[in-house]
């Protein structure tokens, strides 16, 4: 499960918008695990090469300072994120909580090219659940993404 991000373009009166189409998908949120915020390392078992495989363990405590995962509900945690219950503000979190990762499929750099400066407060991105946020907004969610995948940017994935 992960939720997808998108430019907002406008199409051409009849033409379908191409989801794939690289100058317009941005990336992909998706839940994971357990990560110290305070050392910045998954706790995945294997690390974060297996990071979004099939099964997998994660350690209980964190492997570099020892501290335990805090207790998470829907509300507050990452998976909640991705099922629509935690509808709190982007933060970066302390001590041993969920994370998120974002694989680009645009760079930073080319998304940051194609929305001009006098238009970084005008919502011009959106998610595959049409939430709609500016450049700015999207800079924030970003935080609460600690873990970040560059290779697949310029292809598409779902």
């Amino acid at each position: 499960m992960g939720t997808n991000f998108y430019r907002k373009v406008a199409r051409a009166l009849g033409q379908d918008l191409d989801l794939t189409d690289p100058t317009i998908h941005i990336g992909r949120r998706s839940a994971a695990g357990l990560y110290c915020w305070d050392c910045g390392i998954s706790l995945k078992i294997g690390g974060i090469k297996d990071l979004h495989k099939d099964g997998g363990e994660f350690y209980q405590s964190c492997p570099k300072c020892g501290k335990l995962r805090e207790i998470e509900t829907l509300e507050t945690s990452a998976g909640g994120r991705e099922l629509g219950f935690n509808k709190s503000e982007p933060r970066i979190k302390s001590g041993v909580a969920s994370c998120s990762s974002f694989t680009w499929a645009m760079a930073l750099d080319s998304l940051c090219k194609r929305i001009p400066e006098d238009k970084r407060d005008k919502k011009t991105i959106i998610d595959e659940y049409h939430r709609e946020y500016s450049y700015n907004e999207f800079i924030e969610v970003l935080k609460e993404f600690p873990i970040w995948f560059y290779d697949s940017i310029g292809e598409w994935f779902c």
